[in-house]
C-alpha cells in the first residue's frame, strides 16, 4: 500500500477496523469492497465511532454535528446493516460489527436491489479465499479465536450427554434466546454467484438475541419462534452440516450451518488445521477395529478431512482397510459418527475440556490481548470517562490467568495493572 499517499474516508475507516481485536488486513480489494459498501463521506464517520457500543450522543460530538442529523447518520446505517442498532436499559445504543462475523455477512444476508451482490460477491471471494492475508489473520492469531463447533447432538450418547453444558449445544442456544433471525447463508451466497456453491440449504444463516433484533428489524432477517429454529436445526443437522457459533457462553450472536466446501470456517479449520483456527468440541471420534470395513463414509462427510483410512493390518483379509482420526485437527463435530452405517465410530471425551470465554466482553479482552490491542479498548476514545465501561475491561482482566494478565500489563505498560493482578492473586 505504499503507493497511496493521501488520505481518503475508506483509509481512515479501514485504520478504524483495525483497532479491533478482529481487524481486516488493507488491500486494494477491501478498499473496492468498502466503496460498494459505503461512501467516503459514511466511511469517514464511521472511522470516528468508538469500538464499544456508544449511543447518538457520542456519535453527534464525535462528528460534530447535531442530534437530529447524528440520529439520521445512524439510523440509516443502521438500516443498511453496517451498524446495528441495540435497545439498552435507557437508551438506543449502536456498534460497529467487525468485518466478520458482521457486516460482510449481513451485506449478503438477503437479496438486495441496492448493491451489486456479484461484484461484492466476487471481491469477498478474492480477498477471503484467494488473498488469505485476511482469513490467517481471522483464524490464525493468537489462541481466542472468533467461534466454536456445536457437537451433533442426534449421536450424543446417554453418557456422553450428561456431560454436555448447555451453551455447548445449538438447541439450547435457539431455546433461550431473546430474539432468534434467519437470514441467507453469507458463505453459500456468496459462492453462488462465482458459481462454486454446493447444494445445501441457504435460507439457513441463524443469528439471535441483540443481533437478531437489530436485523430483523431492518429486514436482513426474518423472525423465528423456537419451533421453526429447532426445526432448521433438524434439516441443518439431516444435510450433515457443521453447527459453528459465536466462542461465547452466554448470548450467543450466531451459530453457521456450515458446509465443508462454501463455508469460511470450514476452509480456515482445512488450510490452517494445525494452528487451531476453529475451538473444537470437547469429543473426539473412536474407532472400533473390529467393526470398521473401511467403507469411506465417515471420510466423505468429515468437512475438515480429519478422517483418514489405513490398513486395517488384518492378516486373514491383507487388503482391508480401516478409519483413522487425526486428533490434531478434528472439530470433534460427530459427522462422522452419524453416517457411520456399522457403529464403529462413538465418541470419547476429550483428554482437556476446551474453554470457551464467558461473553463478548471477555472474548474481546482475550482477543485483544493475544493480538497486542488491548489498549485499543481501554482507550477506545475516551473511553475512560465511562467508570462502567472500564470496570467491566478490568473486571475481565482481573479474572484472567497470571500469564495473560502479565501480557496485558507489559502492552498497556501499567503499574495499575500489575498491582490490581497482584492483589488478586493474592
Amino acid at each position: 500500500m505504499a503507493h497511496r499517499t493521501a488520505k481518503t474516508g475508506y483509509d481512515r475507516l479501514v485504520r478504524r477496523l483495525n483497532r479491533s481485536p478482529q481487524g481486516a488486513p488493507p488491500s486494494a480489494l477491501l478498499f473496492e469492497i468498502l466503496k460498494l459498501l459505503v461512501s467516503e463521506r459514511d466511511a469517514s464517520l464511521i472511522a470516528l465511532v468508538p469500538i464499544r457500543p456508544f449511543t447518538v450522543e457520542k456519535a453527534s460530538r464525535a462528528w460534530r454535528m447535531s442530534l437530529s442529523d447524528a440520529q439520521k447518520v445512524l439510523d440509516e446505517l443502521a438500516s443498511r446493516a453496517i451498524l446495528l442498532d441495540m435497545a439498552g436499559p435507557e437508551k438506543q445504543y449502536y456498534v460497529l460489527p467487525p468485518p466478520m462475523a458482521g457486516f460482510f455477512e449481513f451485506s449478503m444476508m438477503r437479496l438486495r436491489g441496492d448493491l451489486d451482490q456479484k461484484v461484492l460477491a466476487e471481491l469477498y471471494y478474492q480477498y477471503i479465499t484467494v488473498e488469505e492475508d485476511f482469513i490467517k489473520a481471522l483464524f490464525t492469531q493468537g489462541e481466542t479465536q472468533l467461534g466454536r463447533v456445536f457437537v451433533h447432538e442426534p449421536v450424543l450418547s446417554s453418557e456422553n450427554a450428561l456431560h454436555v453444558l448447555d451453551y455447548e449445544r445449538a438447541s439450547e442456544v435457539i431455546k433461550t434466546a431473546s430474539h432468534r433471525g434467519i437470514g441467507l447463508c453469507y458463505c453459500r451466497h456468496k459462492m453462488e454467484h462465482v458459481g462454486r456453491a454446493c447444494d445445501a440449504p441457504l435460507d439457513i444463516c441463524m443469528t439471535f438475541n441483540a443481533t437478531a433484533a437489530s436485523l430483523v428489524r431492518h429486514g436482513f432477517a426474518r423472525a423465528v419462534d423456537v419451533s421453526e429454529g429447532l426445526a432448521l436445526l433438524d434439516q441443518a443437522q439431516e444435510r450433515n452440516l457443521v453447527q459453528f457459533g459465536e466462542n461465547i457462553r452466554r448470548k450467543v450472536n450466531f451459530i453457521c450451518n456450515c458446509c465443508g466446501c462454501c463455508c469460511e470456517a470450514m476452509i480456515a479449520a482445512r488450510r490452517f488445521g494445525m494452528l487451531h483456527p476453529v475451538h473444537t468440541t470437547n469429543f473426539l471420534p473412536q474407532v472400533d477395529p473390529v467393526k470398521c470395513t473401511g467403507c469411506g463414509e465417515c471420510l466423505a462427510v468429515c468437512p475438515v478431512e480429519a478422517m483418514t483410512q489405513v490398513s486395517a493390518n488384518d492378516p486373514a483379509y491383507s487388503k482391508k482397510r480401516m478409519a483413522r482420526v487425526n486428533e490434531e485437527i478434528c472439530l470433534g463435530c460427530g459427522l462422522c459418527v452419524r453416517v457411520c452405517k456399522t457403529k464403529s465410530l462413538c465418541l470419547k471425551a476429550r483428554p482437556e475440556r476446551v474453554i470457551t470465554p464467558l461473553n463478548s466482553v471477555h472474548k474481546a479482552v482475550l482477543m485483544a490481548i493475544e493480538r497486542g490491542k488491548l489498549q485499543n479498548l481501554i482507550f477506545d476514545n475516551n473511553a475512560l470517562a465511562s467508570h462502567r465501561a472500564m470496570a467491566a475491561v478490568l473486571g475481565v482482566i482481573l479474572r484472567l490467568p497470571p500469564l495473560k494478565q502479565a501480557m496485558a500489563s507489559r502492552q498497556m505498560r501499567s503499574r495499575y495493572l500489575e498491582t490490581l493482578s497482584a492483589r488478586l492473586r493474592l
